[in-house]
């Protein structure tokens, strides 16, 4: 007979491990919500200009996408119709599965079909991707390996199992995830340690004299030298050193707490200095998988007060409705430990329930509420929703609710209909050997991935270019050289006069009159309507601008055309960049005119619109 001994310090070296790779439930949730939200925000911006970004009447048709712009194994289900409608429905589609994903029904169908419609999304127009792209994309990806129902989601909410999970999780996902979160930081720090700006102080003085970013407030910290240079060097040393929290063997909960908050400030003035769309946000709620499970424990200890370990709850237990719902109330206004009953366990309770049609809540001091009250006095338990409960109360209110309440009650069969969709389930959550090591194959990939992108000649390897059309099919394909080595400096403004057929001149970015002085913030902020057209015409004056002005200058032409008729119609059309590149502190900054296209306006010299 033989037996294992297990050292005690390859245990506690183990139990370590497994603190420093593991998330907590309740923080994987709170990420799911925010790249629901940031998944809905994003849509929201890019829908203003759906038809000029997705369609084929837009900057960038298919045709020439596809020809000119796709990179091989991006793919795009946008690419089925150049038409708006069908543009706009599926952003329709995009936006009802974030929103299940937000509430987490059939949540990894949700978030698998959300970073599919997101790649897709992507992929049909480049030239409007930036960094919080990117980001998202990859925060996404590992998403789907996660999860991230397990906790505040209507699947939770409905799972029979009767095992419950434990709140901390880990698995290949969770150590991806982690990883993937401090590439973005270290690596671009790898970029920024190629230029000096990021040594000597002066990179956020770039960043903030960069007027195709810059907000107001941003403006104004030009004024206070010092607070820049500080600036520059905290942020360069957070990056490298601050993600290394994340993986402290002692105090660890601390540390990552520490990490969390540091890197929440950080990314809030982010955008309160720069025009960044999502990226601020995104990188908000990122930061909220990691909150430690010792955070949530004494949250929770603080929330187990008399009122909320004495409610209960009883419904009718011959309407699969009212056990739905109340099974909803529970896991969303956030009262776990809520007993919830069957009313014709209890005979008093039964009868109540038959007096007043009405569920019964009861209170730690056994007081009964009913009807739409009794939603009130549950909501004003809620650690979350109990501001509401002074609202619910208002008079107007309540006798409105109590309304819609007695309405519901008696047409439970009716309001069944719309509960339907939702059942309940066994849903076990366990890790899978086969998904472990796909994520921590992928990481390992995503590594060298990144290495290479900080250095192309040294990982120029064939081997490794050709597994390049994994990166580029999964959208894993990244860059962290964000604002980096150093923030760009080929800043300016765009004028597009334009000759009318009766001899006006007209801009045709502004729709004024054709001004060469350069744009006040108003105006700029009436230009730049979402970071998608930051970024288009940020990239109208890179390398790939080359390939995207014979279609936005056709773009300009046809939108003016098609609200102007007869001599009104723009004739022909000439594109200005007025390059203002910054330079350093105290010397004088030049602008030059640079033509940078010509176009004929006439219908003979333009190409029809595409029909589908």
């Amino acid at each position: 007979m033989s037996m294992t001994v297990h050292s005690p310090k390859k245990n506690l070296f183990a139990s370590k491990l497994g603190e420093i790779f593991s998330l907590d439930l309740r923080s994987l949730a709170l990420f799911r919500m925010g790249l629901a939200l940031v998944i809905l925000a994003d849509l929201g911006f890019r829908a203003r200009s759906l038809t000029a970004h997705y369609s084929d009447v837009g900057v960038l048709p298919r045709t020439a996408l596809i020809g000119e712009v796709l990179k091989p194994w991006y793919w795009s289900i946008h690419l089925i119709s150049g038409q708006p409608l069908v543009q706009a429905l599926l952003f329709g589609v995009a936006g009802l599965i974030a929103l299940a994903l937000l509430v987490g029904y059939q949540t990894r169908l949700a978030t698998i079909a959300s970073w599919a419609l997101v790649v897709s999304l992507h992929n049909r127009n480049p030239a409007l991707i930036f960094a919080a792209d990117d980001v998202l994309r990859a925060l996404l990806f590992w998403a789907m390996f996660l999860p991230l129902g397990a906790r505040y989601s209507i699947d939770s909410a409905l799972n029979t199992a009767n095992q419950r999970q434990l709140n901390r999780w880990l698995s290949g996902a969770t150590v991806a995830l982690i990883f993937q979160q401090c590439f973005i930081y270290w690596f671009s720090a790898a970029f920024k340690s190629e230029s000096p700006v990021w040594l000597d102080g002066s990179a956020v003085y770039y960043a903030l004299s960069y007027d195709q970013y810059v907000t107001g407030l941003g403006q104004i910290l030009l004024g206070f030298p010092l607070l820049l240079s500080f600036s520059t060097l905290t942020t360069f040393a957070l990056e490298w050193v601050g993600p290394f929290l994340l993986f402290m063997p002692v105090r660890t909960d601390f540390f990552r707490s520490c990490a969390v908050v540091t890197f929440i400030l950080l990314h809030i003035g982010f955008g309160l200095t720069l025009n960044l769309g999502i990226f601020p946000m995104l990188s908000v709620f990122s930061w909220l998988a990691f909150i430690p499970s010792s955070v949530w424990d004494r949250l929770s200890k603080r929330l187990y007060t008399p009122e909320r370990i004495g409610l209960k709850i009883y419904y009718d237990g011959d309407c699969g409705f009212c056990k739905k719902v109340v099974h909803l109330l529970r896991t969303f206004l956030i009262l776990p430990e809520t007993p919830l009953e069957i009313a014709q366990s209890d005979p008093s309770i039964e009868a109540d329930m038959q007096a007043y049609n009405s569920w019964v809540v009861v209170d730690w001091q056994n007081h009964r509420h009913f009807k739409f009250e009794a939603i009130a006095y549950i909501c004003s338990l809620s650690p979350l929703f109990a501001p509401l409960a002074h609202l619910l109360r208002w008079k107007p209110a309540m006798a409105a609710g109590t309304r819609f309440y007695e309405t519901i009650a008696v047409n439970r069969k009716a309001a069944g209909r719309f509960t339907a969709p939702l059942q309940f389930r066994s849903l076990e959550v366990r890790p899978s050997k086969p998904a472990n090591l796909a994520a921590l194959l992928l990481l390992a990939y995503l590594f060298v991935w990144n290495l290479r992108s900080l250095s192309p000649s040294t990982f120029n390897r064939k081997a490794l270019n050709s597994v390049d059309w994994i990166g580029r099919l999964l959208r894993l394909d990244q860059n962290w050289s964000i604002f980096a080595p150093s923030p760009p400096k080929d800043d300016g403004w765009y004028v597009m006069p334009a000759k009318l057929k009766d001899g006006t001149e007209v801009d045709l970015l502004t729709k004024n009159s054709a001004s060469w002085d350069k744009p006040n913030s108003q105006l700029r902020s009436e230009i730049y309507q979402n970071m998608q057209w930051r970024t288009y015409l940020i990239n109208l004056n890179r390398s790939i601008g080359e390939k995207l002005y014979p279609y936005y200058a056709q773009y300009l032409c046809r939108n003016w055309n098609s609200q102007h008729r007869g001599k009104q119609e723009v004739a022909n059309l000439e594109i200005y960049f007025m390059s203002e590149r910054t330079v350093a502190p105290g010397q004088t900054q030049n602008v030059e005119r640079k033509r940078t296209w010509q176009q004929s306006c006439t219908s003979d010299s333009m190409p029809d619109a595409p029909e589908n």
